[in-house]
């Protein structure tokens, strides 16, 4: 008998069943690779030591320090200070943490040290066919590999480490589909803020996403995680796209990659997890990459997003009250007017990095960009790696000398102002065109008002000191 076609969310999470999922509890799924870092992780291990648990599989179980970590400078003995007390305490009591209970750390300052979810592919660890948590919400960046990966809370951190299991309710499942081919100047971070745009920030509350098509199959694993990555801002339990030769190329070779017999027999595998023909899904979102243009957030969610060349909508155009309010609450703390252009607005920040766009292919877009120019006068221009592979790559490319003769803050590798949890924020009423993923109010330091783009858009907006146009720049330097 011939099974029914299955997608490749199904082939995931199908194999990794422990119980199935019944009317009164939730699945039990097994878990391949479990991250954590300094923030979510301290409940979880004292949970641990309340009831007398050890960490289950400490080998499928990888700690890095990235939220809280500065990313100033080195000092003259080679180390990071951590100038803040409740950051140096923070990481004190991750370090004795993984300490007791065995668990790999990579720590600041050292050479594979940086954000979680930039290490993981990086290193080799994130493959396809696994199943991924994290207690950070953009886990869902490992899905670009064909791997099923969420974030988790703090109660969940302790079950994984004390089980590697999980509870879960299975999701429904939504195909994106994104034919076409990307214009000059424009990325795939403005692949899913159109996405986001379109749907809004819930309207994949319950689903996992499968991203497909030519435009998608046209991308770099770099540009397939960066589109994973903000998957969870449109709502979606998870970002998923099907492994083809793009994400073999990129995990060979790599530190815990398989190698030799293994290797073969992971590809042969890996070959069988994309959605079969003729697979359902419960639901499609269709958009053509030919009609794209650079996109920008102007509000407080990142489903707040035009087209650069648009304009900021007017809550009376909106019947929906409760929509209306939204609108006009985000537009009072962003201080900007219904109708108006975002282009020629001034901005007194622009942030290159955080776990959505901080890897190689990233800085090299921004260095072609910026090389042999200056970033505006009364401008602040941070970038910042996302590992510290990423940095010392982009330091043997030279291009640290373009982002610094440019005027640009080169930095040590961590979160930064994506967060704002680690001494690089904005100031109180500050405008800042950032790489990161989302736009809340504060997200980026206290009053701090943040627009969301590319990396290409934020390097011709450090140009001009406003927001700009990229393919004004772009086609200049092509």
């Amino acid at each position: 008998m011939t099974s029914a076609p299955q997608t490749l969310f199904e082939k995931v999470w199908n194999s990794h069943l422990v119980r199935p999922q019944s009317a009164d509890l939730p699945a039990v799924l097994y878990i391949d690779l479990h991250l954590v870092h300094e923030v979510t992780s301290p409940q979880a291990f004292s949970l641990l030591r309340e009831r007398g648990l050890k960490v289950r599989r400490p080998t499928q179980t990888l700690a890095t320090m990235d939220h809280s970590t500065p990313t100033t400078p080195r000092g003259a003995d080679g180390v990071i200070p951590v100038v803040d007390e409740m950051a140096l305490k923070q990481l004190e009591v991750f370090t004795r943490n993984c300490d007791d209970f065995g668990i790999r750390m990579f720590a600041l300052g050292t050479e594979n040290q940086g954000i979680v979810h930039v290490i993981g592919p990086e290193q080799g660890l994130t493959q396809p066919g696994m199943t991924i948590v994290c207690g950070d919400s953009h886990t869902s960046t490992h899905g670009a590999f064909g791997a099923l990966a969420f974030g988790i809370g703090t109660s969940e951190v302790a079950h994984v480490l004390a089980t590697q299991c999980l509870l879960q309710n299975k999701p429904q499942t939504m195909a994106v589909r994104v034919d076409g081919g990307l214009a000059p100047g424009v990325a795939a971070k403005d692949i899913i803020l159109a996405i986001i745009a379109k749907i809004g920030v819930g309207g994949g509350t319950g689903y996992v996403f499968e991203y497909m098509g030519s435009a998608i199959r046209g991308l770099t694993m770099e540009g397939r995680m960066t589109i994973c990555n903000m998957s969870i801002e449109g709502g979606a339990r998870a970002g998923m796209i099907a492994p083809d030769e793009t994400t073999f190329n990129y995990i060979a070779g790599r530190p815990h990659a398989p190698h030799g017999a293994d290797w073969e027999a992971a590809l042969a595998n890996w070959r069988a997890l994309p959605s079969d023909d003729g697979a359902v899904f419960d639901a499609e979102v269709i958009l053509n990459a030919d009609e794209l243009v650079p996109m920008i957030t102007y509000g407080t969610n990142p489903g707040m997003g035009i087209p650069i060349t648009g304009r900021v909508p007017d809550p009376d155009g909106l019947g929906d009250v409760s929509q209306k309010m939204a609108l006009d609450k985000a537009l009072r703390y962003m201080d900007l007017q219904p109708n108006q252009s975002l282009l020629g607005k001034k901005v007194d920040v622009v942030f290159v990095g955080s776990c959505t766009n901080s890897r190689i292919s990233d800085l090299r877009d921004v260095a072609r960009l910026i090389n042999g120019r200056k970033i505006a006068d009364n401008l602040r221009m941070l970038v910042v790696p996302g590992s510290q592979r990423v940095k010392a790559q982009a330091e043997a490319e030279g291009l640290h000398e373009i982002f610094k003769a440019a005027g640009a803050e080169w930095r040590e590798a961590g979160c930064s102002m994506c967060i704002a949890m680690n001494g690089d924020e904005l100031r109180p009423g500050q405008y800042a065109v950032s790489t990161s993923n989302r736009n809340f109010e504060g997200r980026q330091g206290k009053g701090g008002r943040t627009f969301l783009a590319s990396p290409l858009t934020a390097a011709a907006t450090a140009l001009n000191g406003c927001i700009t146009d990229p393919r004004e720049l772009y086609m200049e330097k092509v």
